[in-house]
């Protein structure tokens, strides 16, 4: 507002000046052809007297001016048009005048008290001297008229403009320091906790779009909350089993005799359901890992190696339960991941195919590469997924059977990590099922390896 004001005042200063130079530069124009006509009126004349004044005056008539005088050389009023304040006989002491006689064409024009005011004097000259001069003054009331009309309608004109401005500058700050305050109003809203409010707001413009991206985001926060209390109304579940199978153990312990083999077994129960609790934690905390993956650096890991790692460690286990663990492996199956994350989806893919096996069954782990990609696939021939199910595997404490699941001992964190860390090291994981068919499970790494020509290997 202050630089529009600013403008506008330099604009109607500038709009002014100009009018009035136009207006004198057209008055000065007029009054030189008035004052040469005359002056060529006086040619041929040997002396200026009254007599002679009096006589080109009247052979030209009205000259439309408000006072005409013409002097001698020394400044003697020899004629003047105005018949109330006659100045004849008298000296001009005009500036214009004196100047006049000293062989100088003089103009001067001023706008004041609504009118324009304009004077000029040219010598009368005889034999390139000076013997007289033309006076002329000029008090123009309409050409004053027309300049107080012009800056007058600019000036309403820009105080128009400006008050528009200003209402309109009132106006949208209303609107929008209101918009506003909405917007920070429900921010405090949701500082308090109430992730579902909304800001309802209409239009196409820079706040509407801040309300929508606000909208968006309290949308997260509230699936990020609702996920919390799911997680811990899940752990809670899951922890609370074991702990009362264990509280269930004690107290019969304590109120019961009980021989040694008896209690030995309790105990034993006991210790089962520790171990429990001690590998749900330890998989909590690879899940929290997981999500932090500031702390750690990428390294080149090779797939396959971390393959025969995972099955030196998981053969008894499918021994035990009569499994068959097979693999072909390529070589030079580089990616850039953490080491343990890539030990870590091997071994819960794995393990989880072994232990929802069948007896005779098989897991099959093959690692392959292309151009673009690291391929690892780890298929089994066990119970399968149902296809209802598939799309919640990797949701944390899910399980498709859960009494089949506490029997494996298994907690319904093993898919949700293998999704947190294949995510982390810039992989995509995929899942193929049938029900009583077995599984498969596709991971896809970006490849960082360089070509050569090694032979597969089996194991």
């Amino acid at each position: 507002m202050l630089i529009t004001s600013l403008m506008l005042f330099f604009l109607n200063v500038y709009s002014a000046t100009t009018t009035r130079q136009m207006m004198f530069q057209a008055k000065h124009a007029s009054q030189q052809d008035k004052l040469q006509l005359v002056v060529s009126s006086f040619s041929g004349v040997e002396s200026l007297t009254k007599e002679t004044a009096e006589q080109v005056m009247n052979v030209l008539g009205e000259m439309n001016v408000t006072r005409i005088l013409i002097t001698d050389a020394q400044a003697r009023v020899l004629y003047d048009s105005s018949q109330t304040r006659n100045a004849e006989g008298r000296i001009a002491l005009f500036e214009e005048v004196v100047q006049a006689l000293q062989g100088k064409d003089v103009f001067h024009c001023v706008y004041s008290s609504g009118a324009l005011i304009s004077s000029g004097a040219m010598p009368v000259v005889l034999r390139e001297k000076p013997m007289g001069c033309v006076y002329i003054i000029e008090y123009d009331s309409d050409q004053g008229q027309i300049i107080a009309s012009l800056e007058l309608n600019f000036l309403r004109f820009s105080l128009i403009l400006l008050g528009a401005i200003i209402l309109c500058s009132i106006v949208f700050s209303i609107v929008g320091s209101g918009r506003m305050r909405k917007i920070l109003t429900s921010m405090r809203m949701v500082r308090e906790g109430e992730y579902s409010h909304k800001i309802q707001m209409r239009g196409s413009d820079e706040l509407t779009t801040l309300a929508t991206e606000f909208n968006k985001l309290t949308d997260r926060l509230q699936q990020s909350e609702d996920a919390q209390r799911q997680f811990v109304s899940d752990a809670s579940h899951e922890l609370k089993t074991p702990l009362a199978s264990i509280k269930l153990l004690t107290d019969s312990i304590l109120q019961n005799d009980m021989d040694t083999g008896t209690m030995r077994e309790f105990v034993s129960d006991i210790g089962n359901e520790a171990d429990r609790l001690t590998r749900m934690a330890q998989k909590l905390l690879r899940l929290s890992r997981a999500e932090d993956a500031q702390s750690q650096e990428h390294e080149l890991v090779d797939v396959g190696e971390k393959v025969s790692s995972v099955f030196r460690l998981l053969v008894p286990l499918a021994d035990s339960m009569q499994v068959e663990l097979t693999g072909s492996l390529a070589r030079n199956c580089t990616v850039l991941s953490i080491e343990d994350d890539i030990y870590q989806i091997i071994f819960n893919l794995v393990e989880n195919g072994i232990k929802y096996n069948h007896e005779n069954g098989s897991v099959h782990v093959t690692v392959c590469h292309t151009e673009e990609e690291v391929q690892l696939t780890v298929a089994d021939t066990g119970v399968g997924i149902p296809q209802d199910a598939i799309g919640h595997i990797f949701e944390r404490f899910y399980r498709v059977d859960k009494a089949r699941s506490r029997q494996a001992g298994g907690s319904g964190l093993g898919l949700s990590i293998v999704h947190e860390l294949v995510l982390r090291n810039f992989g995509t994981v995929e899942v193929e099922s049938k029900e009583l068919s077995g599984t498969r499970f596709t991971v896809r790494f970006p490849y960082f390896g360089l070509e050569q020509e090694d032979d597969d290997a089996r194991i």
